[in-house]
């Protein structure tokens, strides 16, 4: 999936009045409650995504929950770590007709790729 995909994706998965997230390269994005008391936002979400980005064996963010989307196609799949929801699309899974398991598997393998390796591709801040 493209970039720009991607980006339009999350808008559309994001419920509107949030308005304050940023997305990170595989799909991960941290949503903030109040960016204005944030000094960096780029430098916050970083530090957020390395503590509960990365995904270890029995611990908390290895537990999911898979949300299927109504605005486009995909689910989002929530974890450990308030506010950090990842996108999956359909095209980025082999099986057709998933279950939710395997979203969610393949949903925290994104988030643990972006906790290991964190790159902001987009931010947006409301007015």
């Amino acid at each position: 999936m493209r970039e720009s995909e991607l980006i339009e994706n999350v808008k559309l998965a994001i419920n509107p009045k949030f308005q304050d997230w940023v997305l990170f390269k595989n799909g991960t994005y941290i949503i903030f409650d109040d960016i204005s008391k944030v000094k960096n936002t780029n430098d916050e979400a970083i530090a957020i995504m390395k503590e509960f980005g990365p995904v270890f064996a029995g611990g908390p963010a290895g537990d999911f929950n898979t949300i299927h989307l109504t605005k486009t196609e995909g689910w989002i799949v929530a974890g450990h770590g308030y506010g950090m929801y990842t996108f999956v699309s359909p095209d980025e899974l082999e099986n057709k007709s998933p279950n939710d398991l395997e979203v969610g598997l393949f949903g925290r393998s994104k988030r643990d790729l972006d906790g290991k390796k964190p790159e902001i591709i987009y931010v947006n801040k409301s007015k």
